[in-house]
């Protein structure tokens, strides 16, 4: 077994040796000087904002920078980069004690990964299945569900990609119907949102997928009541919850799901290449594997099954239980209060300036994305400008929608910069 507390005190010490190697040693100094402990839990009843500026030096962005862009991918803290690197140091010197034992990924039930996620998000281990994000495990679903030609699969026109485009690939191959219903910008209520999945159910209805969060506006959609919509029907529910996992707190036993699936490096901030496919036990047997390898139709493995796609990088694991042990020690209630409030602050003071919000009104529909309407101003050169002159990094779509993620490590005075930004480039820009 690996040295644990050798390993970990040697960052420093391996900044020297990678540059003699000819390698950047930089990461492993900056690893060497964040804080070996997060700050005390006590420092947070006294002063919330001197807690959250003490972990913001977990992360490796540099202090002069903002970023609000964990809607596409977060940045892995300390935590989980030192797991990684503890895991190269392990598997890769190919010692395992057992000879028939290698550091692959794809035959192996990993229980020592899936156990922590499972108690993270509310599920039982042989439900969960490791895969690399969620648009493989979505595509896992698309393709394995037994579906005929006309069939109908329902979903949102807010839908992320690598969400949609598995269900279109299905209908242009095998003649599945996709629908669309059409989400007002902002969602007012959930009741609206129910109401329009329940008008566009029909007989042929099979599935109702749709994205826990949006990509497109960041609206929390009523997944619970529209979990039991489905089951009412006798159709089968698939939840895109990219963006949830590490944002809001979840149960999915609670949620009624019949699928869920997720990116952890988002707003856990785990490795890259890290997630998971959740399959709720009754229905685990009724999607069939589009990768095969041993093991790809043992129905005792349950959901492990559905993670056996041969050689993979297991120091992602490593990270991915370091994030959700990180996760545990900062606690899920802080971590989703301080999403809201940041949220909550943001789009204030956004709306004050102007902007349209497609944020919803609702508390319960928004946590940790703002997202906001600012024409004329023209968002790619708002993007750029942000950050070749303020080291500000955001994202949004054309032509002038802007999508603002607030991470528990975004400080006040971080948020109060990007909007003096704001201010500084509408005023040089009235005519945008």
């Amino acid at each position: 077994m690996v040295d644990r507390r050798g390993f970990l005190s040697s960052f420093a010490g391996a900044a020297g040796v990678a540059a003699a190697l000819g390698l950047d040693g930089k990461l492993f100094a900056q690893l060497a000087q964040a804080p070996a402990q997060l700050p005390e839990s006590s420092l947070y009843a006294s002063n919330e904002e001197m807690y959250w500026t003490e972990l913001r030096k977990q992360f490796l962005i540099p202090p002069e920078n903002i970023y609000l862009n964990n809607g596409t991918v977060g940045s892995s803290p300390a935590p989980v980069l030192r797991a990684i690197f503890e895991a190269y140091n392990e598997t890769e010197k190919m010692a395992q004690s057992n000879p028939e034992d290698y550091p692959i990924w794809g035959y192996a039930a990993w229980n020592e990964f899936r156990d922590p996620l499972a108690a993270f998000v509310g599920c039982k281990r042989d439900e969960i299945a490791l895969v690399r994000n969620a648009t493989e495990a979505n595509s896992y679903i698309a393709n394995g569900l037994d579906l005929k030609a006309g069939d109908e699969v329902l979903l949102t026109d807010q839908e992320h990609p690598g969400g949609e485009h598995p269900w279109d690939l299905r209908a242009k191959r095998y003649g599945i119907v996709v629908k669309k219903i059409t989400l007002p910008k902002p969602v007012p209520d959930a009741a609206t949102v129910l109401s329009l999945f329940s008008g566009a159910i029909t007989p042929r209805t099979r599935v109702l997928f749709f994205s826990h969060i949006t990509t497109a506006t960041g609206v929390v959609l009523p997944a619970k009541e529209l979990c039991a919509l489905a089951r009412s029907k006798g159709i089968l529910s698939a939840v895109d919850g990219a963006h949830v996992v590490g944002m809001m707190s979840l149960d999915l036993h609670d949620l009624g799901c019949d699928m869920y699936t997720s990116s952890p490096h988002k707003w856990l901030q785990s490795t890259k290449g890290s997630g998971f496919l959740y399959l709720r036990d009754e229905v685990i047997d009724r999607l069939w594997n589009t990768i095969a390898t041993e093991g790809w139709d043992d129905t005792k493995i349950r959901a492990e099954r559905f993670q056996r796609i041969g050689s993979s990088n297991v120091p992602a694991l490593w990270g991915l239980r370091a994030s959700i042990k990180l996760a545990n020690d900062i606690g899920m209630e802080r971590i989703e209060r301080r999403h809201r409030q940041t949220a909550d602050y943001i789009l204030k003071e956004m709306v004050k300036r102007g902007a349209e919000s497609w944020t919803s009104p609702d508390a319960a529909l928004r946590c940790g994305i703002v997202t906001v309407n600012v024409p004329p101003l023209e968002r790619v050169d708002l993007e750029n400008w942000l950050w070749q002159t303020k080291k500000i990094r955001i994202r949004g779509g054309d032509p002038s929608k802007l999508r603002l993620s607030t991470p528990y490590y975004l400080l006040r005075r971080d948020a109060d910069r990007f909007l003096a930004a704001f201010d500084e480039y509408r005023k040089a820009h009235p005519m945008a």
